[in-house]
């Protein structure tokens, strides 16, 4: 699938499931989704990924549903505002997190939240998958439920190659 065919396949459920206003920082790996996103007036460019993640909170605080998306390195950044308002007061935003340095990413910078990403989302208590282009709309839908329904944050984690990024 190809990165703007895959894009759409996320961009489509996304809008589709209503999981906005979207909160990102840049991201190289996210870009082709981001590019999507960035034509829509509920598209905000947040400079750091926590104050992403504050409002997002926001947003849930108020009723809403909405989405942060980030690189594996902002999230490090945002495990404080996660940890200490998200998580325990229960409240609910769809995470969007590039996976870099997972294969094929191996650039060292990048190696050491590839590797700790994922055991700190399960110390959080965040339900997370890898999200699949192919299967997106299932993906999304399923990831709403646990937001809207149950309460939760809940993150789906993009493979650096997800949408034909390279190093």
């Amino acid at each position: 699938m190809s990165d703007t065919i895959a894009a759409t396949a996320v961009f489509d459920a996304l809008v589709g499931h209503d999981m906005g206003p979207y909160f990102a920082t840049p991201c190289g790996v996210l870009a082709p989704l981001l590019a999507q996103l960035q034509e829509r007036a509920d598209y905000h460019v947040v400079a750091r990924e926590d104050n992403a993640v504050a409002m997002a909170a926001g947003v849930a605080l108020t009723g809403g549903t909405a989405t942060v998306l980030m690189q594996n390195s902002g999230f490090g950044q945002s495990v404080n505002a996660l940890a200490s308002l998200v998580v325990p007061y229960r409240i609910p935003m769809l995470l969007i997190i590039s996976m870099r340095g997972t294969p094929p990413d191996p650039t060292p910078e990048n190696l050491a939240m590839g590797r700790l990403t994922e055991p700190i989302l399960d110390g959080l208590g965040i339900e997370h998958h890898y999200l699949s282009a192919g299967r997106a709309d299932d993906q999304i839908r399923d990831a709403r439920r646990t937001v809207v329904e149950k309460r939760h944050s809940h993150a789906l984690l993009v493979r650096p190659d997800e949408f034909d990024w390279e190093a």
